[in-house]
């Protein structure tokens, strides 16, 4: 089932009443069923939000991303207990050996680098070499391939040599942010749900990050982000401020069609899959993360 993402950008009461959120919006009341919902975005400091709401959506496990008062998201609230199989699966991830998670990065290098190299084959972008560059890329990423590709890829993705990536500059690093940042609250909240630690990377490793495996993960779905953001840029819809209407369209990245499996899912239900396959990668029932096929 796809679960709705829902952002508040305007003063709003949030509660909780016979399992369902009432919003109380201006005049306005409405209600929704906490099971129909999978990510809620606080983006407006006169939002308020009772305990009782905040407790059913987290044993719903639903994702919590609260915004600062520029409009970015900041914080990420997830559940403790996600999965009736937690604590095992927890061991098997915190014992998993260091081949294994080389061999998962590995994986994840290979599946991003070749989104990347889709996306600019799409604006009709050489990129023959980035196919080149996925096929030799080693256990644990040991030539940083990853980095090589990346490179290349936003030196030709918006055909202007002045853009460079980069979190704290010019748009449309914003909105690859602000996209960025929901794919990443959906795979935190994914893995949690297949009993995994988000804290726990395999690559990422950074003490002050707690969620290095959701980072980590979300990597090949950031090349989704990246074609609608370029979508948005040739249409010139690219501002200093993020609009409303930019933040729609940002968040429709959680249902666009994703080739997974042999067949096409929204990225919601494609990133579970994909968490499921990590949580049995570690668990030993499979060799093989379960990607997005280009």
């Amino acid at each position: 089932m796809i679960k709705r993402v829902l952002c508040f950008e305007n003063p709003a009461r949030l509660s909780l009443k016979l399992a369902q959120m009432v919003v109380e919006l201006q005049d306005v009341t409405r209600t929704l069923p906490i099971e129909d919902i999978g990510v809620v975005i606080l983006d407006h400091m006169q939002i308020t939000i009772t305990h009782a709401l905040i407790d059913a959506l987290l044993a719903n496990n639903v994702a919590i991303v609260t915004s600062n008062d520029k409009h970015l998201p900041v914080g990420l609230m997830l559940p403790l207990d996600g999965n009736t199989l937690q604590s095992e699966r927890f061991r098997a991830q915190i014992d998993a050996s260091e081949p294994l998670k080389k061999q998962m990065w590995q994986q994840t290098v290979v599946a991003k680098i070749l989104g990347q190299a889709h996306v600019l084959g799409t604006q009709l972008l050489e990129h023959t070499n980035m196919l080149k560059w996925a096929k030799d890329v080693r256990s644990g990423d040991t030539d940083n391939m990853e980095a090589r590709a990346a490179a290349f890829y936003w030196r030709n993705m918006f055909e202007k040599d002045a853009f460079i990536r980069d979190p704290q500059g010019l748009p449309p690093n914003n909105l690859l942010n602000y996209g960025y940042s929901i794919v990443r609250a959906m795979m935190a909240r994914a893995l949690v749900g297949a009993g995994l630690l988000p804290t726990l990377g395999i690559h990422h490793h950074s003490r002050y990050d707690a969620y290095c495996l959701a980072d980590d993960i979300m990597e090949p779905y950031r090349p989704f982000v990246d074609m609608k953001v370029l979508e948005m840029w040739k249409k010139g819809d690219i501002t200093s401020d993020i609009s409303s209407e930019q933040k729609r369209q940002l968040l429709g990245v959680t249902t666009m069609d994703v080739n997974i499996s042999g067949h096409r899912s929204p990225m919601m239900l494609a990133i579970q899959t994909t968490a499921q396959s990590v949580q049995k990668c570690f668990s030993g029932e499979a060799r093989k993360i379960i990607y997005p096929d280009w």
